[in-house]
């Protein structure tokens, strides 16, 4: 998520004043933001990374923020096997390659309907670039402050139960995901647990923060990583500060809706940038689409590729997904 204009998001504020000045013009006071520490302001689709309302509470410019510089987390074996709980030296691992089955044809091709499925990532051959990778995500990680965790996690004392997160609660049904793509998604997640992750580098950009970069190219229809973090009730979340709550379950009763809150725990899916879904040339940029499955009876989310991805090509993804939930006029 970055800002449309950086070189012009910083402006002078008047002491006692309640809006700042953006080429020539007054701005509403719900549209800016305002440093605790040295007192500057800019407008809401100046941060970066991008929120989409004022933060509530105090809140820190870039410049006067702790975390400002980010420290690389080492390509070591044992300090990533460490970081990221992998059960095996990943020296000693070898990715299978991908393999097709034939199959008889119980009818004719002209009466079967296609279904496109899901195809787990392909990681990386070299095992010292998978290193690579996992250390530009455990960079990310530690600067956000956050711990590696690759699937949803329900806190005790208030806040949601697993129990609470059922796909029946959903008005619409939402769609149930098909065997054969379950069985990709465990696939995908042994293989993460070995320490074969999905060919991306996580790279921090002054104006755009955290970005995902395909390392390799990328198949159409990849299941990249399913989005995690902390089960919440939504109506806990309401004055959160948080950039990157992810709808889990949309219920009937909105004291019964969840979300994902990836600021403590979270896995790759958490600095995947949104898109502008306002603007046509910004939809143009999405190459990864954000979905929502009943898995066994509990809402999961997926980020799975919408077409081939180019090795250097930066990931973007819908949002808001089906769902609408949250402004993304000021995304790229």
């Amino acid at each position: 998520m970055t800002a449309s204009s950086p070189s012009d998001c910083w402006r002078a504020v008047t002491y006692g004043g309640i809006w700042c000045q953006e080429r020539g013009s007054g701005l509403p006071a719900a549209e800016l933001l305002f440093c605790d520490k040295c007192g500057r302001g800019f407008r809401l689709s100046c941060r970066l990374p991008i929120v989409a309302r004022v933060a509530y509470g105090r809140w820190f410019c870039p410049s006067c923020t702790t975390n400002k510089e980010i420290k690389e987390f080492p390509s070591s074996q044992t300090k990533i096997i460490d970081f990221f709980g992998i059960s095996r030296p990943i020296n000693d691992l070898k990715p299978k390659k991908e393999t097709t089955k034939r199959r008889r044809r119980a009818a004719p091709l002209a009466l079967r309907k296609k279904r496109r499925k899901f195809l787990p990532f392909q990681p990386t051959e070299d095992a010292h670039r998978r290193l690579e990778q996992l250390a530009s995500l455990a960079t990310a990680l530690t600067t956000v402050g956050a711990e590696f965790c690759n699937q949803l996690t329900y806190l005790p004392l208030g806040v949601a139960a697993r129990s609470a997160n059922r796909a029946s609660l959903e008005p619409r049904r939402i769609q149930v995901l098909h065997k054969q793509d379950a069985e990709t998604l465990n696939l995908c997640n042994e293989m993460i647990a070995r320490g074969e992750c999905p060919p991306l580098m996580v790279s921090f950009d002054e104006y755009e923060g955290f970005t995902v970069v395909a390392d390799s190219f990328i198949k159409g229809m990849t299941l990249l990583a399913e989005y995690v973090g902390d089960v919440d009730y939504l109506s806990n979340r309401e004055y959160d500060d948080g950039d990157s709550m992810m709808t889990l379950l949309l219920a009937a009763d909105p004291s019964k809706s969840l979300v994902i809150c990836p600021d403590k725990r979270a896995n790759i899916a958490r600095f995947i940038n949104g898109i502008n879904n306002y603007l046509e040339s910004s939809r143009k940029r999405q190459n990864v689409k954000c979905l929502r499955y009943d898995v066994d009876g509990e809402c999961r989310v997926l980020l799975v590729t919408l077409r081939g991805i180019a090795k250097g090509e930066k990931l973007y993804y819908d949002y808001n997904g089906d769902e609408h939930e949250y402004p993304t006029h000021h995304f790229v």
